[in-house]
């Protein structure tokens, strides 16, 4: 069988860690780089025994071999660089968050139609191990439902203001960068909200340095979610179920494990994933690929429209516009 040849734009630390996990995938093969900085491309490609260096998008997006295009660059440029990766009728796998606003994704996604070529927002919590075992819990309803979750991501980053953590041009903020894993997690466990609150740290260079959300579902469920990029937090999340807890050991967004608690009984669920988990989301890529799909059927178009439209309005309840 052909390998599917991925190429990267945007080769930055997240591309490092992704391309490293490519190698365990069955079938893939780093094809080719490309960077505006074509020196950076040459260095990424040779780090990562990538076959091409372009100092160009577009000079990488002519090349015919390339299957599918990884987008790792900041948050406000994935918008156009998927646009122009589709308009090459490239399959784009593009990290979160998919863009700024609603308006921006379903433009996206109304481009992934119109050229018939597969789209998908890169949420690799959706397809890591522990997640899929959680939701699989949930659906169970072995403990029946849930009354209340919470969940938290924060770390203690250097200021600085021109970086992508807290430059607003380029869509800095916990909210968008980590905020955005608890809001997925609240989503993807209890759907959306009946009603959501939201409230801000707002720092010197107008971005939120901190986040606390809740959101409210029938029955008095609630979900309470915290981000921060100046405070270090368990980055865990605690899912209380009518007979029994789940904790989702640090740092929940990534390969984990889960703790269930059922009475006096209490349970370690490991996996043992030994990569850093972006080869499951990359596995998925190619399958969907194969199958001839514009559309995850997990990461769906739908769910990246409900989380962008959770993520704008917590921004306009925080005031906080790009």
């Amino acid at each position: 069988m052909n390998k599917t040849k991925w190429g990267i734009i945007g080769p930055g630390k997240i591309a490092g860690k992704f391309c490293t996990d490519l190698k365990e995938v069955k079938d893939a093969e780093l094809y080719a780089v490309a960077s505006r900085n074509h020196q950076k491309a040459i260095e990424f490609a040779k780090t990562h025994n990538a076959t091409k260096a372009y100092g160009s998008y577009e000079e990488m997006l002519k090349d015919k071999d390339v299957d599918v295009v990884y987008i790792a660059t900041p948050h406000v440029f994935h918008h156009e660089h998927t646009l122009l990766s589709l308009s090459y009728k490239k399959a784009v796998l593009c990290e979160k968050p998919f863009a700024i606003n609603k308006s921006q994704v379903e433009e996206m996604i109304a481009a992934a139609k119109k050229e018939n070529v597969f789209l998908m927002e890169a949420m690799w919590t959706q397809f890591l191990p522990h997640f899929e075992a959680l939701m699989e819990i949930v659906a169970s309803k072995k403990y029946g439902e849930i009354n209340d979750i919470k969940a938290d991501f924060g770390f203690s980053a250097e200021f600085n203001e021109s970086g992508r953590l807290f430059n607003k041009a380029l869509g800095g903020g916990s909210l968008l960068d980590i905020g955005i894993y608890p809001v997925f997690l609240a989503l993807s466990l209890l759907g959306q909200p009946s009603t959501l609150s939201a409230k801000a740290s707002i720092g010197k260079t107008e971005v939120d340095e901190e986040c606390d959300i809740t959101f409210e579902y029938p029955k008095k469920v609630t979900a309470r979610l915290h981000s921060t990029v100046i405070n270090n937090t368990p980055t865990t999340a605690e899912i209380e179920f009518e007979k029994a807890s789940i904790i989702v050991n640090t740092r929940f967004h990534e390969p984990s494990s889960l703790i269930i608690i059922s009475g006096k009984e209490e349970t370690v669920k490991e996996f043992g994933v030994e990569t850093n988990g972006y080869n499951f989301e990359a596995t998925h890529v190619q399958e969907m690929l194969k199958q001839g799909r514009i559309e995850s059927d997990k990461m769906t178009f739908e769910k990246s429209l409900q989380l962008i439209d959770l993520l704008d309005k917590v921004r306009a309840e925080i005031k906080l516009e790009y």
